[in-house]
């Protein structure tokens, strides 16, 4: 059932998202009486699911059998459908490689920018509808819990991150992103009351890129609750102790007391605990996977202040705007790292699989929407990039012949066609690649 949740979002984001792109083609088409022979989503070769063709009109409407995305197909226009015979023939007024160049650009930019509007339509929305609920980096006064990575790095418990390279992160949860998207060389850290720099390798990129989880919330070791069937029931721990220490080694974070705990299995330890104002020592017991058998405080909220944005429909548009244009700067960071053979960010390159996977596992429409607004933005990138066979490619030819005034001829462009089509490939077996890669490792 997962798995089938997975997939049916999967589908209505992708299904969203091409539907939008190709419209934006489409509409700036017909605007400039350019003929559409066929719109489609997902793709036909030798049959499709549906078609239908309105009377008196020159456009194929259907859905294909195979769902990697869709097509429109504009008439003179060389595609991946590289239809030789229809441009042997001399150009139509209708078409599009008869139209002048900068109503070319218009129809091809449309998809980019109906894909770039779509985002900003659903932050909107997101904002309106939700708001915005985050931890503050400056709020969390208990500083991190490094993990192992990030200790060997430099980073120590209880840091508070000032900066990355200058930048001042604001998300908490954001930290190890905006470390990867800046590639610092230096974190300044607050570390026991005097600011500290922490000199980060680039060697360890790679790492941090395929290493989540490098700093967790330093929250305290609070219970929340002494199960009755628990093996430390009688020993007098009670709901809001906090472990303070274990066998006298400090240990006030949840995360330092799993470590501690984890050297004591099937032991008795003593704990030092704070209750209130007073400070005491309890005899407790671990069992044989080193846990103390009681139920921890894991509730952000009754440790940190957690920033809530509330948007009336009016304020929810320049904050929405505001978020798409930052998840465009940000996805263009992050395709730099792929771009760099040393981060080995193209190791992380995924297909649909990888997509499929970071929908929830059960329907939750706030996070659909933000996923498939990401997923927006990360399809008007991909398509603005200047490779032939991408609307960035068409974009760039259309551009040249705008300031020199000499049209690429049909023979090179489709020969550029063909070399974009082969990269475009190459792409794929690299994202199938590294799925099929870690589904069995």
């Amino acid at each position: 059932m997962v798995v089938l949740i997975k997939i049916l979002q999967l589908v209505l984001a992708l299904s969203i998202l091409v539907l939008i792109h190709e419209f934006g083609h489409f509409l700036f088409a017909r605007i400039f009486k350019i003929r559409v022979e066929k719109f489609y989503l997902f793709f036909d070769p030798w049959f499709s699911l549906f078609k239908y063709k309105p009377k008196n009109s020159d456009t194929e409407y259907g859905i294909g059998w195979l769902p990697l995305g869709g097509y429109c197909k504009i008439s003179g226009m060389i595609d991946e459908s590289m239809d030789k015979e229809a441009l042997a023939k001399e150009p139509q007024p209708w078409e599009y490689r008869s139209k002048p160049a900068w109503q070319r650009f218009f129809v091809i930019f449309g998809g980019v920018l109906f894909n770039f509007i779509l985002a900003i339509v659903i932050y909107i929305g997101i904002m309106f509808a939700w708001g915005e609920q985050y931890i503050k980096n400056s709020d969390v006064t208990t500083g991190i819990y490094a993990s192992e990575l990030a200790r060997e790095i430099g980073f120590r418990n209880g840091d508070r991150i000032i900066s990355f390279d200058g930048m001042v992160p604001e998300k908490f949860n954001e930290l190890q992103v905006d470390l990867i998207r800046t590639q610092a060389h230096e974190a300044k850290v607050l570390r026991d009351g005097d600011t500290a720099t922490v000199k980060i390798d680039p060697v360890y990129i790679a790492t941090i890129l395929n290493t989540p989880g490098m700093f967790n919330y330093g929250i305290p070791f609070e219970v929340l609750e002494v199960p009755d069937s628990s093996l430390n029931a009688a020993s007098g721990l009670a709901p809001k102790d906090r472990i303070l220490a274990i066998n006298g080694e400090d240990c006030d974070m949840f995360y330092e007391a799993q470590e501690v705990l984890a050297r004591h299995k099937a032991d008795s330890i003593v704990a030092t605990i704070a209750r209130g104002n007073e400070i005491m020592l309890l005899p407790l017991a671990t069992d044989t996977l080193g846990r103390i058998q009681v139920a921890v405080n894991a509730n952000l909220g009754d440790f940190y202040t957690i920033t809530q944005k509330e948007y009336s429909l009016i304020s929810a548009i320049p904050a929405g705007v505001e978020k798409a244009v930052s998840t465009v700067g940000n996805y263009f960071k992050e395709l730099k790292l792929i771009f760099s053979p040393k981060t080995e960010a193209y190791k992380s390159v995924g297909s649909f699989i990888t997509i499929g996977k970071i929908f929830p596992s059960t329907w939750d429409w706030h996070s659909f929407w933000n996923i498939t607004a990401f997923l927006s933005v990360m399809l008007a990138v991909l398509n603005i990039l200047p490779i032939p066979a991408l609307d960035g490619g068409h974009l760039v030819f259309t551009l040249y012949e705008m300031v020199t005034g000499r049209k690429p001829s049909d023979k090179f462009l489709e020969y550029a066609q063909m070399v974009g089509m082969v990269l475009l490939m190459g792409l794929m077996v690299l994202a199938f690649g590294n799925d099929i890669f870690r589904l069995f490792n």
